[in-house]
């Protein structure tokens, strides 16, 4: 157990993201000529280490990841999807999916409206599955090349069925929340590029008679080496006041890697 718990961490890095969607990095910013982009990333991890013949470690992994930007006017439309899975043996350690489309009208004016949908499972807390859609106004206060500062403030209805750690019972929430965020991207040189979204959801929900507030944070800050290689340092945190079933209430991610431009 401790040697699968061991591989748990240093793969995870590896071959999952975060949980937080961060939509504000899948827009076409700094190239508005182009009207339509896909970008498809996949990969495998299957092996067998072992000490002892009588002590396997069999491992199977994959993450797929697929993005479409639509940009044919006033308007845009977006397409984040992503899975991720891993098994240890005949433990599943990581089962993580996500679809999620968007909508962003008059996206090029200082105020724009925007709705969405999305579905999603994470089988590892017990999640499966969570349905939301909803809409908002996004206000852009500055927009400049080299810097944008806007925020969000909008709806959104949410359907969600947890299990309940080590038991059998399930528990179906649904609501409608208050959702907002805040976004800057800055360009601080010609090799470092910043980018930070804040987000703040609330919601009444009656089955507690109280409120459900969630909290999530996601930064990342690209460094260009070269003009063919980068380094991509990615942090994201999430917090809930009061999780649906009993489980950490502060999930977070840390990624470094190396990037290579063609």
């Amino acid at each position: 157990m401790k040697r699968q718990l061991f591989l748990l961490l240093f793969l995870l890095p590896l071959i999952t993201e975060g949980q937080i969607l961060n939509i504000e990095r899948s827009r076409l910013q700094k190239d508005t000529s182009k009207v339509f982009l896909f970008k498809a990333n996949a990969g495998l991890n299957v092996y067998n280490r072992s000490a002892a013949a009588d002590d396997p470690v069999n491992l199977f992994g994959y993450n797929v990841d697929l993005n479409a930007l639509y940009y044919p006017g006033k308007h845009g439309y977006m397409f984040i999807s992503k899975f991720d899975y891993l098994k240890i043996n005949d433990s599943d350690f990581l089962n993580f999916g996500m679809v999620h489309a968007r909508a962003n009208f008059l996206r090029e004016e200082a105020v724009n409206y925007e709705t969405f949908v999305q579905y999603s499972f994470d089988n590892f807390r017990g999640l499966d599955p969570r349905w939301i859609a909803g809409g908002s106004i996004r206000h852009s206060l500055i927009k400049t090349k080299k810097f944008s500062f806007l925020y969000g403030i909008g709806g959104m209805y949410e359907f969600e069925k947890w299990q309940v750690p080590n038991d059998e019972q399930f528990i179906e929430v649904n609501f409608f929340k208050s959702s907002n965020y805040i976004s800057v991207r800055a360009t601080i040189n010609e090799y470092v590029d910043f980018n930070m979204v804040n987000y703040y959801q609330v919601g009444y929900d009656r089955s507690i008679s109280g409120f459900r507030h969630r909290i999530s944070n996601s930064t990342i800050l690209n460094t260009k080496l070269t003009e063919k290689f980068a380094i991509t340092n990615t942090f994201e945190i999430s917090y809930e006041d009061r999780p649906i079933v009993p489980i950490t209430n502060v999930i977070y991610s840390f990624r470094t890697g190396l990037s290579l431009n063609f």
